[in-house]
Order: structure tokens, then sequence, then C-alpha cells
């Protein structure tokens, strides 16, 4: 029998190993207050003890690590169940659930998520993958508040911005303060985004 099948799958066990350690060393660098803006692949590497090149045949480009940080980062938070709240069609319950997974993304790993936001600003690379995400989420938002009842024209657009606005990191950070989780002030956010839904209800005609 040829040894061909258990040699493939000794190599991407390894490859597998590789790509969780280069993840787990992007995260640390990214959580050291003093490293992450010098947060490159040659850092990444050195810290995964792996070859820079190796980075690269994992994910292709520095995007293409960030883009696995942030996957990463969604799986640890529970995001696999967002789908699941575009099959609600009553719009009111799926946007709170749509709030209630992203109070547990956040939630993944505060200061990573805190760094990635703040080196956003500094490194186009990292603010391109953070800009993508945010959009995609406002997008998210959109295809909900079309679902309220007579949704349509500036109140829909004020109402995105709103919820857009409430279900961001920085709403979620800022709230929480230094000592309370992020997802303890889910209360808060949900109360807050009724608020916005009231509004726009009040706007509608008739």
């Amino acid at each position: 029998m040829s040894p061909r099948p258990y040699r493939l799958g000794k190599r991407e066990e390894l490859i597998g190993e590789s790509r969780r350690r280069i993840l787990d060393a992007a995260r640390e660098l990214l959580g050291t207050a003093t490293a992450y803006p010098g947060f490159t692949v040659d850092a990444v590497a050195r810290r995964a003890d792996v070859a820079r090149a190796t980075v690269y045949y994992q994910f292709g480009s520095k995007t293409g690590l960030l883009e696995a940080v942030c996957d990463d980062l969604a799986e640890a938070g529970g995001m696999a169940d967002l789908p699941r709240v575009f099959t609600n069609s009553a719009a009111e319950p799926a946007i709170h659930g749509f709030i209630t997974a992203f109070a547990g993304f956040w939630a993944a790993d505060r200061i990573v998520m805190r760094r990635l936001r703040a080196l956003a600003a500094l490194d186009p690379d990292v603010g391109a993958v953070i800009a993508a995400r945010d959009e995609r989420r406002r997008q998210g938002l959109t295809v909900l508040v079309s679902r309220l009842p007579a949704s349509a024209g500036a109140a829909a657009e004020q109402t995105v911005q709103m919820l857009y606005a409430l279900t961001s990191f920085e709403t979620f950070d800022a709230l929480a303060g230094p000592d309370r989780d992020l997802a303890s002030v889910l209360p808060i956010v949900t109360g807050l985004a009724e608020a916005a839904l009231s509004i726009q209800a009040r706007e509608l005609p008739g």
C-alpha cells in the first residue's frame, strides 16, 4: 500500500498547526501594547517561529493574514450563528439577534479588537480590512431595516445609521468602561436600538 495518503495527512496536520501558531502569534502581537504598531508579516513570523515565506504561503499577504485574524475572532465570538438571524422574517427580533451576535463578537478579545481598530487609522492594510467588515455590518443592518413596516427613504437610512453606530465596537467599548465586560452592556445597546426603531415608527406617514 502506498504511504502517500498518510504523508499527505501528516503534511495537512503540520500546515494546520503552523496556521494556528501564526494566528496565535498575530493576536499576541496585537495584544502587546508596545508591539502592535509594528504589526508586520516579519514580526508575526518571528513570534510564531516560522519563516516569513510560511506566513505568505498560508495567508497570501498581510491583508490575508488580517482577514484570517478577524475570521478567527469571529469564530471565537460565535458569529457562525449570524446567518440564522436573517432567516427571521420579523424585523425587530432579527435586529435584536444581530445586536446580540455583535456583542459576542466584540467581547471575543477586547484588547485585540481595540488595537485592530486603532491600528486601522495608522496602517492602510488594517484600515482596508476593518472598513470592509464594517461595511458588511452596515449592509446587514440595511437588509434588516428594510423589513420594517413602510421602511424607505431618509427615515430608513437614518435608522440604519443609528443602528450602525450602536452596534460598533466603539459604542460597546465606551459603554462598558474599563471594568465591565462588553457583553454586559448588551441590554443598554438593545434599549437604545429599540428607541431608534421607535423614532422611525413615529416618523411613518399616517
